[in-house]
């Protein structure tokens, strides 16, 4: 096939998909569940060769972290489809309906969007979550994952087509437009009228090229400066392994912490402690002025830093001198990703709740827990930091779209 013939197969498959019935799409899962951990040796093995172009092409340590798989991983990734069976079908649901005084039966139901595209970049775990809740949504899903993960890819995909035919669903349900290289992204991104929306996972750059050139409609999901701001009551011991494991436990993704907060009331307290953890972890830190004094072998922070989602074991502190600083920091340079407050006030963490704009906002937890998964909607499609349609992590209901059905017995309006 070539690239067109490809996505109308993909748009002919809607109709299967969107009338198959829950338990024909929970046996598809179930089928790729199985596939995956059939096939984890050849997974590695495609894996592997990524892996190592990767690393001969100066593949950054953060996408190489997120490109990749190894045997728990795939069993993760196995878990992941599992529980997405487990989940309601948001296909069918309805969302409201009232009988008019006419007597016609209006009814809003929940329908899949169709044919969902995703650019993305060194994920292979993204090519399963996104194929995964696809499916249990009734759509049909095309992929372009990027030349680091094409190996990986390319099994997964056809791990994918498996399960899809055991369920007798077709097989162009998923695929990708990967063997393509970038034509398959720039048509993807033009195939407006057989890709019904669009969705990029990735660096900035990515999402801004999506984003500016798309003819098809994008939900887009963003970058991660992600803040804590730890206030004057914060709990010394409690907020140090917060941030600690908002920034070190996976530093790779879009959920950890790049800027701390701290303010200067808490700050001679916090910091030094937390600069002995945080080299525990081996995090740099750039700091400003007054944090650098406290926070022994860290380096001095610039504007720029502000500005940086480092994706790696990097972090910016500053110390604020008041909860309204912290929140004008805030708003200058976040993406809107999450934030968290550290705080014993209830009267501050009720005003930090209401008064920051971001997708996520926390009071004493850890960000790392901003996930579809953790979340319990199953994999996530993505982290949207928009606010049309879907905010958030997006799971099964921001796959669907919606329709109103009307019944009636012979109603003309006057």
């Amino acid at each position: 096939m070539d690239i067109q013939e490809l996505l109308a197969a993909s748009k002919a498959a809607t109709v299967s998909m969107a009338g198959a019935s829950t338990t024909q799409k929970n046996l598809a899962l179930e089928g790729i569940a199985k596939e995956l951990e059939a096939n984890v040796s050849e997974i590695i093995a495609a894996n592997e060769l990524d892996l190592a172009a990767g690393e001969q092409s100066g593949l950054s340590k953060a996408l190489q972290d997120r490109l990749r798989l190894d045997a728990q991983r795939v069993k993760s990734l196995a878990s992941a489809v599992r529980e997405i069976i487990s989940l309601p079908d948001p296909v069918g649901d309805s969302v409201q309906g009232r009988t008019l005084a006419n007597g016609l039966m209006i009814q809003q139901v929940r329908v899949p969007f169709g044919v969902i595209g995703c650019i993305y970049e060194a994920r292979p775990n993204v090519t399963v979550d996104i194929a995964a809740l696809a499916i249990k949504s009734g759509n049909c899903a095309v992929l372009r994952g990027g030349s680091a993960a094409e190996n990986t890819n390319k099994v997964l995909i056809s791990v994918i087509q498996k399960g899809l035919i055991g369920a007798d669903l077709p097989s162009s349900a998923v695929v990708t437009v990967d063997p393509f290289g970038r034509d398959g992204a720039v048509e993807l991104m033009q195939a407006r009228g057989l890709v019904d929306v669009l969705i990029p996972r990735g660096s900035a750059n990515l999402i801004h090229t999506v984003v500016t050139e798309s003819k098809v409609p994008v939900i887009e999901t963003g970058d991660g400066i992600v803040h804590i701001f730890a206030d004057a009551s914060a709990n010394v011991e409690l907020a140090i392994p917060i941030i600690v494991n908002s920034k070190a436990q996976r530093p790779s993704v879009c959920n950890s912490l790049e800027t701390l907060l701290v303010h200067e009331q808490v700050a001679a307290e916090l910091l030094p402690k937390l600069a002995k953890a945080l080299a525990e972890s081996s995090v740099l830190v750039h700091a400003c002025e007054q944090s650098i004094a406290v926070m022994p072998g860290s380096i001095h922070a610039t504007e720029q830093d502000w500005a940086t989602e480092y994706l790696g074991l990097e972090l910016s502190v500053r110390t604020v001198k008041s909860l309204d600083q912290a929140i004008a920091h805030i708003s200058k340079y976040s993406t809107k990703h999450t934030e968290s407050i550290l705080t014993e006030s209830i009267a501050n963490a009720e005003r930090f709740l209401q008064e920051i704009d971001s997708a996520v906002v926390m009071v004493n937890s850890s960000t790392r827990f901003t996930d579809g998964g953790e979340f319990g909607l199953g994999a996530e499609v993505g982290i949207s930091t928009q606010k049309l349609h879907a905010r958030g992590p997006m799971g099964l209901r921001e796959l669907t779209s919606t329709k109103w059905l009307v019944r009636g017995n012979g109603q003309v309006r006057s």
